[in-house]
């Protein structure tokens, strides 16, 4: 499966909310999913239901699709979340690839293969400048993160900060992404309080993140 693909999803599923009003499911502080993580997101966030939309993602990217390790990544790829806040709306969206579904594993050696091909991804939909990379654990899971600045294309006009976070777990492959409006989303994506497999909660982006290059 390319690396492109977790970004795929990410923008494919979330770029339209950018632009309009979503119909608003109940807002949640704290996302669990049965891959083995949490999510904590501020109760007045907007969690969306992209799921109306997914086979369709997943249509569009079966059909680009090169090899038959790469489409059986496409029917087991999840949005775990989709939430939005704000006008111009800053948007988060958590992707997951259970290794069960997949019939493959990865470990923290694969984490720089599949983290890195965010930018490809991303370029489709966005134009994107300035990217800083950081690599730091949390517990026992080394975490890959990318931040930069980006506006959709043909919309110049608006800004946004874009930042990916990736890590391996023991149940599958896990990617975070925001597309920040403004520092409050950005701040509020970093900050949200993570759980990894079952170990103790921390911020899913530190302070530091960005001091180090990934390996």
């Amino acid at each position: 499966m390319k690396p492109r693909l977790f970004t795929a999803f990410l923008v494919l599923c979330c770029a339209p909310l950018l632009a309009q009003a979503p119909a608003a499911a109940p807002a949640t502080q704290t996302h669990a999913s049965d891959m083995g993580f949490t999510y904590g997101i501020p109760a007045d966030w907007e969690v969306v239901d992209t799921q109306p939309s997914l086979p369709v993602v997943k249509q569009q990217q079966t059909q680009t699709a090169t090899s038959e390790d790469e489409k059986k990544g496409i029917a087991c790829v999840q949005i775990a979340l989709t939430a939005r806040h704000g006008n111009p709306a800053s948007v988060v969206v958590v992707v997951a690839l259970p290794f069960d579904c997949f019939g493959q594993t990865m470990t923290e050696k694969d984490l720089p293969g599949f983290a890195t091909g965010a930018s490809e991804g991303l370029k489709k939909t966005f134009e994107i400048s300035d990217p800083v990379y950081g690599a730091y654990s949390l517990g026992t899971h080394s975490v890959w993160v990318e931040r930069a600045a980006g506006s959709m294309i043909g919309h110049p006009e608006v800004k946004y900060t874009i930042e990916t976070v990736c890590s391996v777990l023991k149940k599958g492959a896990v990617c975070w992404m925001a597309m920040a409006a403004d520092d409050a989303g950005l701040q509020t994506f970093e900050k949200g309080a993570v759980t990894l497999d079952g170990e103790a909660p921390a911020a899913l982006v530190p302070a530091d993140a960005f001091q180090k290059k990934p390996s």
